[in-house]
């Protein structure tokens, strides 16, 4: 059988000989038939095991009529924001429209609404009564219990009772949407479909709800910020398919919106069945006249070779939507994968990537959790790594290796990360070896995200110490190999913990390394995540202790500006940072110095007696080291 798209128009759809769809898919991004967008896989997957879907990408949401381009389907609608949260696809940090929409043929932003989701279901209810909707994808995933949401700065409710929807299909849903066909297939309707792992669904009946640890109120959590604080952490303490356990929140006493635990991880060979299914692999034809969607660039030459994360970054959200638990493909999976890409006509020799969340994971961190679920009482690499984490690099050597070795390719690089920890943990220096030697351009990006311990902690990073020995052992190995390649790191402004002060010790990092970012990563609060938390509450969920949290703008720019002290369009807000931070000995002409003093303007008398005592206390300790005191 040849493989095809999706249908898209009632035309297709009569010519695939299909009358009516089981699943019309409503989605915000373009329809790209790609195993890296969510759609592409939920269809395919229904499509494989017997059941017609439909592409509805873009509808305007303005029109109701656009909803019933594809008829009614016989099953239920899917719905989806796309790939991003909309909100997020829409705006910057400083909540500035982009420009651009990546996920939109020719880049064009503007094709989607604001809250994407609950904007498409309401207009999908409006015109199909009783059709049920189940929707989706990380707009939903995220906010499918009581969430904060940094752009209206309230608390909004499920998104489950805004969009009118009658079931969340929250993390990587292919088992979850199978069951859920199969159910309504048979008959069963959509209210009595509360039983399928990593979904959540809304009742009247708490009888009903067993098993289950009851959270906050809605209305609790929205007064009560300390109620918030608690009613996350133990919804980021359960996000484990094992030991996690169903959750449930009330609205006005008359209404549940009950978290069942979530979807058990696929296995190898489920894992290589998703990737193995017909996708076409670009976007739809019908985008070729508006110059394609921009989003297949970055993954047109990419190979994913796993899922899930047990790095526990805070500011992260894969721990409430992909979990902890490592799940991989086989190499056989991914390298006739790429024996698919390297004859593509615009294959130029080079893959982009091999990886996941995580490059360099391609194992659960501990065989533990394979049977009793990862540990809710601490993370695998923080605050040093568990003397439980099994760390091996072997197999994915094994990996590039046969990639690096097949016809056509030039070059195997690595750009979806690495965990340095991780890697200082392998006692074995044969992948940072392999990496410096092989599948390094010039520069590897890595994400210490900070230097200061005490942001770090907030971060759920490793300490400055393991950041500075990754270097050392990098700048050696790349030597030895006689290579002149350079870090690049990611780095983070305005994170909760991060007062001034630590902005002003980061600047002096850079200002040692002679580096300057061209760009810098303002902390986004994001919902569902540690760090968005103690940006609302200001607290800790994990210690219900107090977070300093810089949510004034201008204070947020500041701190910004701090790590590009040296552009000229920032002098003025890095003066006032030095001054509010009482570091004026760093505005002058020492090689010390951030910037200068003003034409004409002397530096400070007490910056120049400081640093006076700075050198004075440095001759001090030289002498005493001299004479052996």
């Amino acid at each position: 059988m040849q493989k095809s798209f999706l249908p898209i128009t009632k035309e297709e759809m009569y010519a695939q000989g299909i009358q009516q769809l089981d699943f019309v898919y409503v989605i915000g991004d373009a329809y790209v038939d790609h195993p890296s967008f969510g759609h592409a896989i939920i269809s395919r997957v229904l499509q494989s095991h017997g059941y017609t879907v439909g592409i509805l990408a873009q509808p305007d949401w303005k029109d109701d009529a656009s909803f019933a381009a594809l008829g009614e389907p016989r099953l239920a609608f899917l719905v989806s924001a796309g790939n991003m949260d909309s909100m997020v696809n829409h705006y910057s940090v400083s909540k500035r429209r982009r420009k651009t929409d990546a996920y939109t043929p020719g880049g064009v932003m503007g094709k989607r609404p604001d809250y994407a989701t609950v904007t498409y279901c309401n207009r999908i209810r409006k015109r199909f009564k009783k059709t049920p909707i189940i929707i989706g994808g990380m707009e939903a995933s995220l906010r499918r219990l009581a969430h904060y949401d940094y752009w209206s700065d309230t608390v909004k409710r499920s998104i489950l009772l805004d969009s009118g929807a009658d079931l969340i299909s929250y993390g990587m849903g292919e088992r979850g949407i199978v069951e859920i066909a199969d159910a309504l297939d048979a008959g069963i309707a959509i209210r009595d479909l509360t039983f399928v792992r990593g979904t959540v669904y809304k009742t009247r009946d708490r009888d009903s709800i067993y098993d289950a640890v009851e959270l906050p109120s809605f209305e609790e959590t929205r007064s009560d910020k300390r109620a918030y604080a608690r009613s996350f952490y133990t919804q980021y303490c359960n996000t484990d398919p094992i030991s996690g356990k169903r959750l449930f929140e009330t609205y006005d006493g008359t209404m549940y919106v009950v978290q069942n635990p979530a979807s058990e991880p696929l296995s190898e060979r489920e894992m290589d069945a998703v990737y193995a299914l017909p996708y076409m692999r670009t976007y739809h034809p019908s985008y070729e006249e508006a110059g394609g969607v921009p989003a297949v660039e970055e993954v047109k030459f990419s190979l994913v070779s796993s899922r899930g994360c047990f790095g526990g970054c805070n500011f992260c959200a894969l721990t409430f939507h992909q979990g902890r638990i490592l799940q991989t493909r086989s190499h056989e999976s991914i390298v006739c994968e790429a024996q698919k890409l390297i004859w593509e006509p615009d294959f130029k020799g080079y893959i982009h990537d091999v990886g996941g969340p995580t490059a360099n994971f391609r194992s659960p961190s501990c065989k533990k959790q394979l049977t009793q679920g990862v540990c809710t009482s601490r993370q695998c690499l923080f605050p040093s790594p568990c003397k439980n984490v099994e760390v091996d690099h072997t197999d994915y050597l094994s990996l590039l290796k046969k990639l690096r070795e097949l016809p056509n390719v030039k070059k195997v690089f690595i750009r979806s990360g690495i965990r340095y920890d991780y890697l200082m943990q392998d006692p074995d220096p044969t992948f940072l070896e392999e990496l410096c030697r092989h599948h390094v351009s010039g520069q590897l990006k890595v994400a210490p995200e900070h230097i200061s311990n005490a942001v770090l902690e907030k971060m759920g990073k490793p300490s400055a110490k393991v950041y500075q020995r990754f270097v050392t052992a990098y700048q050696k190995i790349n030597e030895a190999l006689g290579k002149k390649q350079y870090l690049v790191p990611y780095l983070m402004s305005s994170h909760p913990g991060s007062t001034l002060k630590e902005a002003v010790e980061l600047a002096e990092f850079l200002r040692d390394m002679g580096y300057m970012p061209e760009q810098v990563q303002d902390f986004y609060p994001t919902p569902s995540t540690i760090s968005t938390c103690m940006y609302y509450t200001g607290m800790d969920p994990r210690t219900m202790q107090p977070v300093y949290t810089a949510v004034n703008p201008h204070e947020k720019a500041m701190q910004r500006a701090l790590i590009q002290y040296r552009n000229p369009k920032n002098y003025e807000l890095v003066r006032e940072a030095l001054q509010k931070a009482g570091r004026e000995d760093l505005i002058g002409f020492d090689k010390k110095c951030l910037i200068r003093p003003r034409k004409g303007e002397a530096p400070k008398k007490q910056a120049v007696e400081a640093r006076k005592r700075k050198k004075k206390t440095i001759r001090n300790i030289h002498a005493k080291k001299k004479t052996g005191r």
